[in-house]
């Protein structure tokens, strides 16, 4: 068996210059809440969580044409 295949999914978020701010290992649903797991700057591990109210905050930053990108971010060349 391949370790390509056993490795982890990471999303990376970076800064403007493109330095690793934070690797994503983990998404899940915890009650009410979405549960973010991951590293912040390769070392310290953080617990993010997100309620259903801050979604709805965050939703409320979004305009159209942020929408329309966010729908098609997934099938754009990186």
């Amino acid at each position: 068996m391949s370790n390509a295949r056993n490795k982890v999914p990471v999303a990376r978020i970076l800064d403007a210059n493109d330095k690793e701010l934070m690797a994503i290992r983990k998404i899940e649903p915890d009650g009410n809440t979405l549960v973010i797991r991951g590293k912040i700057f390769g070392a310290m591990p953080m617990v993010a969580k997100l309620t259903p109210e801050e979604a709805r905050a965050a939703l409320k930053l979004l305009d159209f044409r942020t929408v329309i990108f966010l729908l098609t971010l997934l099938f754009r060349k990186s």
